[in-house]
């Protein structure tokens, strides 16, 4: 039975939040523009989800399950539009993350950055996966309440983009509104739901 206390993660939980992620985005619509080959996608998401935990440990923060069943990736206020600088190390560890994709990956981030709220003083939900063979028990629900929990205690409203249609409904449920449908700037690119919650 799945532990349904949720934690702030972290070194520890690596691995196992690493793993959830990247089987949760397998199929997500953005993903799978970005990296269109199924084989080459299972292959890349783990380093992919590895930068972005890095990333996400020093800039935000980790809530999910004891077990990582249900994982999710918060910028925390004064952190939502960051980017470590493109030094050639980082440029280089991007290159082995996302190879000849790069550039399409490049384009996602770019008009996300674009369709972003303006401002710093928010909770913004970057990701939230559960493991494949642990949804349908509300643990993603679980998991994001807790996140907007510490956003309310702190008097801050939280935003988030989902390119699954099906993730709105879910939000909605949540208390989040859609203030925002777009498409990314490219041939097929995906269409994005911006949706923001109110503190």
């Amino acid at each position: 039975m799945t532990e349904r206390t949720i934690i702030r993660l972290g070194p520890r939980h690596r691995e196992a939040a690493i793993a959830t992620l990247a089987a949760a985005f397998q199929s997500d619509p953005a993903v799978s523009w970005i990296i269109p080959n199924e084989a080459e996608r299972a292959r890349r998401l783990p380093r992919m989800f590895a930068w972005l935990w890095d990333d996400h440990q020093r800039h935000g923060i980790a809530l999910g399950t004891p077990g990582c069943e249900a994982v999710t990736l918060w910028r925390l206020p004064g952190k939502v539009h960051h980017h470590d600088p493109l030094w050639p190390p980082e440029i280089m560890r991007l290159l082995g993350i996302f190879g000849r994709r790069i550039l399409r990956a490049s384009t996602v981030g770019d008009a996300i950055g674009a369709h972003l709220a303006k401002g710093e003083d928010w909770y913004y939900l970057r990701y939230a996966g559960v493991q494949p063979d642990c949804q349908g028990q509300g643990l993603g629900g679980l998991t994001i309440r807790a996140g907007l929990a510490e956003a309310a205690a702190a008097g801050k409203p939280a935003l988030l983009e989902t390119a699954t249609e099906s993730n709105v409904g879910i939000y909605l449920r949540l208390g989040f509104a859609v203030h925002e449908e777009w498409d990314v700037p490219a041939k097929g690119g995906p269409h994005f739901w911006s949706m923001s919650r109110p503190v």
